[in-house]
Formats: C-alpha cells, structure tokens, sequence
C-alpha cells in the first residue's frame, strides 16, 4: 500500500530539537524504581519504524511498581511468570503487555527485584501525522481526527501511535535499534517542583496500595491522562512531604543482590 502524502515529507524528520543525538545508556537504568519513574519525565521516547520513518514523543507521566511487596505490581510476593519475565531481568528491559486482550503497555525495568515503570502519557514532538494514522487504524470509521494532545496520552494510546508491539517485550531498550530514549537538548531536566505524583490508576481493588502516590506527571501539561488536582496542591513546594510518607520512600531505597540477565 503506497504511504498517504503527507507521510511522505520528511519536514518533521528535520526538526530542529534532534539535529544532535543523545541516546540514554544502561546506565541511567541502573536506579530505584521511583527515582527512575520520576527521571523518565522530559525524556524523549524514540521509534523507529521499518521505513526509516523515526517518531519522538516527550514522557510526561509514569507510574512506578516496586515489584515484591507492591501488591498492584505483576511481580507482587516475588511471583515470576512467563508474562513478567521482562520485569525481573536486567534495568532497562523492556516489558509490554496486553489489557483487555486488545491493547498493549509499555514499562520499562529498574532497579529492584520485579519492579518496573509503565510509561503513561507522551507529548508528541515528531511523527504526527503517522502517529495520527497508526491510532485511526484502531478506532471507528468516520470517527473525528485527533487533535495532538489526544494521540499518546495513555498507556494503550501510546503504544498505538508509536506502534510498540507485543515482540518488544525482554528487548533492551539501552541497545535495541528500533526503539530507545533520548534527553532533550532544548530543555532541562524537570524540576522537582514540577512533578506531581499522585495515585496510580486503574488499581482500586488493591486497597492501601491504591492509594501509594507513585503516579508521576509534569504540571500542567496538557497531554497527561488523568489530573489530580488533589495531589498537585500536596506537591506545591512545602507540601511534598504530605504526600510522600516514609514508608513510600523506604520501600524503593533497599538494594537487591539480583543479577539480571538480557536473556533470563
């Protein structure tokens, strides 16, 4: 099938944010789960597609689950599977796994026996109008054009835009040629002051945990999924610690003697 015209001008594959390459290695993997989930934010998610195409999208929300005792976490009590593998290889593996048995998430292993970050939300920065493509592809004939904002921001709505697929899951992303992070050079790193962490979603019959403000997003960005006006008056300067309790800190500051292999 011949590709749309618009897929063919290459205007966004010259923007000027990429002109110089800083790809992420194992090393900025090599961190506790929450501190990673939080390090995520401002970098640059990058998929190259099978025709060269390459589509960069900016992450504005994750989600940490610390694996062990998380009792959301698909590792809780240490429970290793087939699906979860990815999750107690080496930091940096990625996992995707699929929901409703139609869509698919994308989290990405830290430090920590089980534990990984799901990549929530993305701002688009290049590759939209395939981005636009591959998520009309899932949806309804007819259905209205998506504005920007609406192409990445959720964890399904993210994996269909960048077109991460099932056969992703145990690649690394420090190495795989297909898919890797990158830092922004036109920004700084985010400012603690700017990350709101808030409950995770979507977890309500875990109890307590439910409750574990170990959601991370940029304030005020327009493509985050869920705001929690709640949580971001607790995370104004001077009120961070009403929202991160000893126990929640504690809990991703233990090392773990588990060594992790990219073929485990």
């Amino acid at each position: 099938m011949d590709s749309p015209p618009e897929l063919e001008k290459p205007v966004e594959c010259e923007s000027h944010y990429f002109i110089k390459k800083d790809r992420l290695g194992e090393d900025f993997f090599q961190q506790p789960c929450l501190s990673l989930s939080k390090a995520f934010l401002g970098k640059i998610l990058v998929r190259k597609c099978a025709d060269g195409t390459e589509l960069r999208g900016r992450i504005v929300e994750t989600e940490a689950y610390l694996g062990g005792e998380d009792k959301a976490s698909h590792s809780a009590g240490g429970k290793r599977t087939e699906r979860n593998t990815a999750m107690f290889m080496q930091p940096g593996t990625i996992y995707v796994y699929p929901i409703y048995g139609i869509y698919l998430c994308m989290n990405v292993s830290s430090e920590g026996e089980g534990a990984a970050v799901l990549l929530r939300s993305l701002e688009p920065l290049q590759g939209q109008p395939v981005m636009r493509q591959l998520r009309a592809a899932r949806r309804k004939e007819g259905s209205r054009q998506l504005k920007d904002k609406e192409l990445c921001n959720g964890p399904s709505k993210l994996c269909q835009a960048l077109d991460i697929p099932r056969s992703f899951d145990r690649r690394d992303l420090a190495t795989d040629p297909e898919v890797w992070l990158e830092r922004d050079p036109s920004t700084n790193p985010a400012d603690p002051n700017d990350i709101v962490s808030a409950p995770r979603i979507g977890i309500e019959s875990h109890g307590e945990w439910a409750k574990k403000p170990w959601r991370f997003y940029l304030r005020g960005h327009p493509c985050v999924s869920v705001l929690n006006k709640e949580a971001e008056k607790q995370s104004l300067p001077g009120n961070v610690k009403n929202n991160l309790g000893p126990s929640d800190v504690q809990s991703d500051t233990g090392r773990h003697n588990v060594k992790r292999t990219k073929q485990e």
